[in-house]
Formats: structure tokens, C-alpha cells, sequence
């Protein structure tokens, strides 16, 4: 339990610290108050992990979920810090419009999670197929460095030890069992790390600069403030995180053989949402479910939800001890991209496993997933593709996962539920000489020629 939950968060640590970073560097934050506010998150998303797995009363999915700081936030945030004339009024702005979407999307999650029925095999395995894609961009972007604007970017010593971490958690997958095998992905990150040491790519320093503990008191950055156009475009991030997080929660149900219904999903929503609402009381952002942890499920096939649980306990063990989550960042983000490879690509293939049960032999589940696919791809192939739209609908539309399952929702509506669908239509697929097309269509058999 104690080395799977490391795993865990040794999976999602880059994303929860992510945000807090960025948005804390927009604001103009001392090195001090970035290591609080990354602290912070890390504590929050303890917190809303033991919602999610542990639960309390109708609030939690108990399922496998780790819960973070969403990504989806990042944008409109920073268009917050940039319309704000005092920095220092930013981060009480945004916390202000977080508690209230919080709040809002905790009152919506069981009208939201009616919206189930609309996820068939065909929606839910092109979904979760997209948020595997979705993903490894990113894992590809630690490959490459911790830096997009250095020179040494994307440099055959950063590949190399990528693809070193890689090859070690394949090995052991390969050639090892029981508890070695289960923990394959901990152990590549620490070897890759050791072989990291000599090329003078792993960084100590934050270890011996961070204090012993440290807790984030609330409020910290000054009382929430609330102004009308940054909780409108934070209550937009909150529809695309729970839209995101009822994917994901489908997408888990199928890993561990236990599908999320109605009431699953409208559990886990409120404890995203409340997770969210009560964030900013500890100086944290928006959270939501962590798709690349479902990788590590998916993987390694522990799915006992305590064992994610356990990883939330870290968290909030970091949140409480600086010293304790530098030790996590000593990773070089190479090493981390290498073994993201497997892990969201696992994702992937998850969603291939639900679309082999979706039916592909109609025309109709076809074109619904290959359209969904298409569209969910376009942030990822062209993330410029939607840089004439109001910053407001990129939110929704740069979210390839989102766009994709509102499209996947939407034809299977169109085309296996408004009015008389033609389910019965066979796919229409390459054959060898001499067999004989299917005469379903026409009643008779054809010959091919």
C-alpha cells in the first residue's frame, strides 16, 4: 500500500505542482510564496483524494481517483491575473469565483450525472481513448526537459534518459512479478533518476532549501474577493472539469470491472466540487480527477481505492512538509516522460478494449467514433486551430477530452436514437477475392469480382 501510493503520486506530482507554478510566477510571486502556494495544492489535493476515495455520506465516487488541480483552470486564471491592475488582488479574485463554481457545481452534480444514459460503449470507449492521447503529448513534452525555451530542449540526453526509464519499467513488467512487477513504474522513476546523477541533470537544491514543516494557513493571499467575470469563466472551467471527470469516472468503472452509474458519478461529482469550494480556504485551486493516475490502475491492476487513498495521505503529508515534497521534484522531468509513455498509453488502450464491445461492425458506431476522435484531436494536432474564438469558448474547445465526448454524446443521439437509426447497417470493409459480401442490405449475397 505504502510504495503503490507513492506510485500514485509520483505519477501526478508534476501536474498538481504545475499550475500553482505558473500562475504563481504570472502573479509575480517570491521564490518563499511559490513554495507555499505549490504546498498548498499539494495539501488540497489530499484532501479532495480522501473525498473522493474514502467518501462521506453521498459525496465520493469511492473508486481509485486521485484528485488535483485541473489544467483547465490554467488559461482563464491567467486571463484573470492579466485584467487584474493590483497583482496582489489576482489570487483573491480567483479563489473568490473558485468557491462559488465550487459551490454551483456541487448543487448541479446530480442533475449532471443524469447525462449517463448518454454514455454507451461506443461514447465512453472513444472518450477514454482520448484522454490516453490527450495525454501522452504531455508525457512527450517531459521527455524533452523541464524547459520548452532552453536551448538543450528536446536534446539526446534528455531522450535518452526517457527512453532508459522507459526500457527499465518494460523489463521489469516483462520479467518480473508479484511486488516488483506491481511497483515497475516507482522503480524506473527512481533508477532513471539515479542515471540521471552523472549527466548533472538531477537538481537537489530544492531538498536542501525547503523547511522541515510549513502549514498553509487560510487565506493566506488576503480574503476571496468576487467579481462577476472571473466566476463566469471559472464556472465554464467547472462544466469542462466535470465533463472531463465523468469521463474519467466511466472510464475507471470499466478498468476495475465496476461501472459508474448514476449515483457513482453524481457522488464523485460532489466531491469534486466540494473539493474545489473548500480549495481556497488553504490558498488551492479547482480540483478534479487525475486522468494519468487511471494509467496506473489500468496497469498495474491494484484497484483498491485505499491504496489511492494512501497516496492522498502523502499528499497532504507533503502539503504539511516542504522538505517532504521536494523530495518528489528531485525527478528530472525526462524520466517522468518516460514512464508517462506507459502510463497514458495504457489509458489508451483501455478505451481500445471498450470500443471492442461497442458494436464496430455498424456504420453507424463507425463514423461516430472516427468523427468524435477527430474532433477530440484538433487541440492536440492544432492547438492554434481555434485562436480566432472568444477566450471564453476556448476553454471548452481547446479541451480535446471535452470536445470530443460532447461530439461523441451528440451523434450517437443523432444516429442511434432520433427517430428510426439504421443500427442494422454493416460496415462496409475490405474482403478477400471469392468471399461473398453480405447480402443483409439487399437480402441476397453478392460475389466479388
Amino acid at each position: 500500500m505504502f510504495t503503490s501510493g507513492l506510485q500514485h503520486v509520483a505519477a501526478m506530482y508534476a501536474g498538481v505542482v504545475a499550475p500553482p507554478l505558473i500562475v504563481g510566477s504570472a502573479v509575480g510571486l517570491s521564490g518563499t510564496e511559490l513554495t507555499f502556494l505549490t504546498g498548498a495544492s499539494l495539501f488540497t489535493a489530499g484532501l479532495a483524494t480522501f473525498l473522493q476515495t474514502l467518501g462521506i455520506w453521498k459525496i465520493g465516487a469511492r473508486l481509485p481517483f486521485v484528485n488535483g488541480v485541473t489544467f483547465a483552470g490554467v488559461a482563464p486564471m491567467l486571463a484573470i491575473v492579466d485584467t487584474t491592475d493590483d497583482k496582489s488582488d489576482a489570487l483573491p479574485i480567483i479563489f473568490g469565483a473558485i468557491i462559488v463554481a465550487g459551490m454551483l457545481g456541487f448543487v448541479a452534480a446530480p442533475y449532471f450525472s443524469k447525462l449517463v444514459r448518454f454514455f454507451p460503449p461506443v461514447v465512453t470507449g472513444t472518450v477514454i481513448t482520448l484522454i490516453g492521447v490527450s495525454l501522452l503529448p504531455v508525457a512527450f513534452g517531459w521527455a524533452q526537459g523541464p524547459d520548452p525555451r532552453a536551448e538543450d530542449y528536446g536534446s539526446t540526453t534528455f531522450l535518452t534518459l526517457a527512453a532508459l526509464t522507459l526500457v527499465v519499467v518494460l523489463v521489469l513488467r516483462r520479467f518480473t512479478r508479484g511486488f516488483l512487477k506491481q511497483i515497475a513504474v516507482l522503480v524506473g522513476l527512481a533508477v532513471g533518476t539515479l542515471i540521471a546523477v552523472p549527466f548533472g541533470v538531477t537538481d537537489f537544491s530544492p531538498v536542501t532549501e525547503a523547511a522541515v514543516v510549513g502549514f498553509p494557513s487560510p487565506f493566506h493571499f488576503g480574503a476571496p474577493r468576487f467579481a462577476l467575470a472571473a466566476i463566469v469563466s471559472m464556472c465554464v472551467v467547472m462544466l469542462v472539469s466535470m465533463t472531463e471527470s465523468t469521463a474519467d469516472m466511466l472510464a475507471l468503472g470499466e478498468i476495475v470491472e465496476r461501472p459508474a452509474d448514476e449515483r457513482t458519478i453524481a457522488a464523485g461529482l460532489r466531491a469534486d466540487t466540494l473539493g474545489s469550494a473548500l480549495s481556497p480556504l488553504f490558498n488551492g485551486f479547482m480540483c478534479s480527477a487525475f486522468a494519468q493516475n487511471i494509467g496506473l490502475v489500468a496497469m498495474t491492476r491494484i484497484r483498491s481505492r485505499f491504496v489511492v487513498a494512501c497516496g492522498g495521505g502523502f499528499l497532504v503529508l507533503m502539503g504539511l512538509s516542504p522538505i517532504a515534497a521536494s523530495l518528489i521534484s528531485v525527478v528530472p522531468r525526462p524520466v517522468l516522460g518516460g514512464a508517462g509513455v506507459v502510463l497514458f498509453g495504457s489509458v489508451a488502450a483501455s478505451g481500445i478494449q471498450t470500443l471492442v464491445k461497442a458494436g464496430l461492425e455498424k456504420d453507424n458506431n463507425v463514423l461516430i467514433v472516427a468523427v468524435s476522435l477527430a474532433v477530440g484531436i484538433i487541440p492536440i494536432a492544432e492547438p492554434e486551430f481555434y485562436h480566432a474564438f472568444p477566450e471564453t469558448a476556448k476553454i471548452i474547445l481547446d479541451s480535446g477530452i471535452s470536445t470530443g465526448c460532447v461530439a461523441a454524446v451528440l451523434l450517437n443521439l443523432v444516429f442511434n436514437h432520433l427517430g428510426r437509426g439504421r443500427d442494422d447497417d454493416m460496415v462496409t470493409a475490405p474482403m478477400e477475392p471469392g468471399e461473398e459480401i453480405s447480402g443483409a442490405r439487399t437480402g441476397k449475397a453478392a460475389h466479388v469480382h
